[in-house]
């Protein structure tokens, strides 16, 4: 099966790509890796769609540290992140989440901003940012809005970005003195999405845990943070087994994946209880 596209433009600059976005009569559909949405026009799930290409817009490249925080421009690629010594430095999770990413081919295309802004709940990056605690930059006809992670994703595929909206960049605090951060997934094969995953990290405030493929879209689990914070790593699991409502499918059953985050959490403690990173 083939796409149906309604179109092509090349952006040069931000502003070009949003007055193209709003002269699209809300067809208008943001082109970086396309990794996700050429996979879904190839499956007619998306039909009729100008594609905004925002390639070739520098403003949205590259990892910057400005005071004590890590700024990634959205169309910074996943193999990008894995290299770079910036991230490598103040945000070890989103280094090490690449390695769990598919295959080469997708890394290579594939952006950190097009992975969070589809929102897909399998998907490492979405979870990463909710537990670095980032804040999502997006840009659009009202002007450019900063969104908190936990307040960013609302459902399966779903994010608070609006129409006409482009997402330009993350940021998020950078690593403490002494922080841990982990991330732990079980999949069937080497780059299939994971059948459970989540991430942990630890940080002078508590820790931050996440999970992935278990939900409809990224969350915080308090009760098994609390749990952790008072070193109750038993209690943790099952207050995070508790917490979640996985679905069921073909891969795995619902209480299979309930089984695993379990373990995945127990794993994620073992690494904690390790010496700093």
């Amino acid at each position: 099966m083939k796409a149906s596209v309604g179109g092509y433009a090349r952006a040069t600059d931000l502003r070009h790509a949003l007055d193209l976005l709003a002269q699209s009569d809300g067809m208008g559909r943001v082109l970086a890796g396309g990794q996700s949405l050429i996979a879904a026009m190839n499956m007619r799930l998306s039909t009729g769609d100008l594609l905004v290409d925002i390639n070739q817009i520098a403003a949205l490249k590259g990892v910057t540290l400005d005071g004590d925080r890590l700024r990634i421009g959205a169309l910074t690629r996943h193999a990008e992140v894995a290299t770079d010594p910036l991230i490598a430095r103040h945000a070890p999770l989103l280094r090490r989440a690449t390695d769990l990413i598919a295959h080469a081919a997708i890394r290579n295309r594939g952006t950190i901003g097009g992975a969070i802004a589809h929102a897909d709940p399998a998907a490492e990056f979405p979870a990463c940012a909710l537990a670095l605690d980032a804040t999502i930059h997006v840009d659009g006809p009202d002007g450019p809005r900063d969104i908190p992670a936990a307040d960013f994703f609302e459902g399966l595929f779903e994010t608070t970005i609006q129409d006409g909206e482009i997402l330009t960049a993350i940021s998020l605090p950078i690593a403490e003195d002494g922080e841990w951060q982990v991330i732990h997934e079980l999949a069937r094969r080497s780059g299939d999405y994971a059948l459970a995953g989540l991430c942990v990290v630890r940080r002078k405030a508590g820790h931050r845990i996440v999970c992935i493929s278990v939900g409809s879209h990224p969350e915080l689990v308090p009760d098994a943070m609390a749990r952790m914070d008072a070193g109750d790593i038993d209690g943790a699991v099952v207050a995070l087994r508790a917490a979640i409502d996985p679905p069921s499918d073909t891969q795995a059953s619902a209480a299979y994946r309930r089984h695993l985050i379990g373990v995945l959490l127990q794993r994620a403690a073992a690494d904690l209880n390790g010496e700093p990173q």
